[in-house]
């Protein structure tokens, strides 16, 4: 178990520092707090690493109906 600080997680995730302190803060990455630092274990980046990059596509009224009738 390698443990990695906010700064070097975010230049592996291709992210800003802020966006992996948001990430811990809603429990999607987890994290120990040690001396006001957060480290996170280097294995689970692979938790967070394989999303996509920005804000999902709106949905059109059409696909709003075709999803509607699933449940």
């Amino acid at each position: 178990m390698k443990l990695i600080t906010t700064a070097d997680a975010a230049a592996r995730l291709g992210v800003h520092q802020t966006r992996v302190q948001v990430l811990i803060r809603e429990g999607r990455l987890p994290a120990q707090m040690l001396a006001g630092t957060y480290l996170i274990d280097e294995d689970d980046l692979k938790l967070v690493e394989h999303r996509k990059p920005g804000r999902p596509p709106k949905q059109t009224s059409e696909s709003k109906q075709k999803t509607a009738g699933r449940k």
